[in-house]
């Protein structure tokens, strides 16, 4: 019986089947669309709206981006711009040959700027061997023997000029005579290498000789208000010159020889161009009357003005030497402001 029941279902289902079949073939011939056809009708619908969604989106970048090329300059390319402007540009092969023509003119550039600086360095060394020579020298005090007028450590500029020679070719500068009391400058006749400064006493032709410490020119005491005396031991040939020749410390025997052919009775004679010179601190100086005269082409100048000024590091130490400290500050400590730019007189 369960058999016979399924297989009518079966039966059923055909019949069914059938049935539709039938009424689809009859909704063919009275142009009726069956069901079947109109869902993919309603599927289209949404296939269509996001097609022309696209198109408006790709509408609208389009003009953005129109916009965009609106609101930014144009920019021509080289060629176009050259013919906007109405310029023939230069063809590429003349560009490269024009520089290749270029960069060997360019090395010689170089190097006459090189030569040029060592032109300048050279013309700086000859200009400054020209003021050193003829014009101007800077000299520093070593010793005591011109004091209070000249200190140990004092840094002089010496013009050179003021006292050159008369006889020198093409004087045409307004040069000064050596009168007595000048402060000169000259090379040390024992030994030319060295430069000394002491101050003029006797010009040529005057007699000279010292009493009591008295400088006596011509028979009258000179009046020096420069001069200094610090040693109460007195020394007769010293405080007496040119008195007691016996033994003397210190003195030249090249002077010693010559000194009596100068003498004038108690009075020694100065020489044709030359001159006598004494140091301003009378007791401790080794000048004339220890070596003898100056002849006049000695003297190459006068101290002009103290330009540096520095205290002896170490008392008693009177080689007028400045020690190499590495320090401002001590420079400083030491310095005598009060002497700089001060004019030597």
């Amino acid at each position: 019986m369960n058999w016979d029941h399924v297989n009518n279902d079966h039966v059923n289902d055909d019949h069914v089947k059938d049935d539709q079949q039938t009424g689809a073939r009859q909704a063919e011939s009275q142009g009726a669309v069956p069901e079947q056809t109109a869902i993919p009708a309603a599927i289209t619908q949404p296939e269509q709206s996001s097609a022309e969604f696209a198109v408006a989106e790709q509408s609208l970048a389009k003009q953005s981006e129109a916009e965009q090329n609106a609101a930014e300059p144009s920019v021509l390319p080289e060629g176009e711009l050259a013919a906007a402007l109405g310029i023939e540009p230069e063809p590429v092969a003349e560009t490269a040959q024009l520089q290749a023509q270029s960069e060997p003119h360019a090395r010689p550039m170089r190097e006459s700027r090189g030569l040029f600086g060592i032109q300048a360095l050279f013309t700086v060394v000859i200009y400054s061997i020209f003021v050193i020579t003829f014009i101007v020298q800077a000299f520093q005090i070593p010793s005591s023997s011109m004091e209070n007028t000249l200190l140990v450590g004092d840094f002089l500029l010496v013009d050179k000029l003021h006292f050159a020679d008369k006889a020198a070719p093409g004087r045409m500068l307004p040069y000064g005579d050596i009168h007595r009391g000048d402060i000169v400058v000259f090379y040390f006749p024992v030994d030319p290498t060295q430069f000394l400064v002491k101050r003029v006493i006797g010009l040529p032709g005057d007699s000279i000789h010292l009493h009591n410490k008295t400088v006596y020119v011509n028979g009258a005491p000179l009046r020096e208000s420069y001069a200094i005396h610090k040693q109460w031991v007195p020394d007769a040939y010293r405080d007496n010159f040119p008195s007691q020749m016996t033994y003397v410390r210190g003195l030249d025997q090249h002077w010693r020889d010559q000194l009596p052919h100068c003498l004038q009775g108690d009075q020694v004679v100065v020489p044709e161009n030359s001159y006598f010179v004494l140091g301003d601190n009378r007791d401790d100086s080794e000048d004339s009357r220890y070596w003898g005269f100056v002849p006049r082409a000695n003297i190459i100048g006068r101290p002009l003005v103290i330009y540096l000024s520095v205290k002896e590091s170490e008392p008693g130490r009177a080689n007028g030497k400045l020690q190499h400290s590495g320090q401002m500050a001590h420079l400083l400590q030491l310095a005598r402001w009060d002497r700089m730019f001060r004019l030597v007189r």
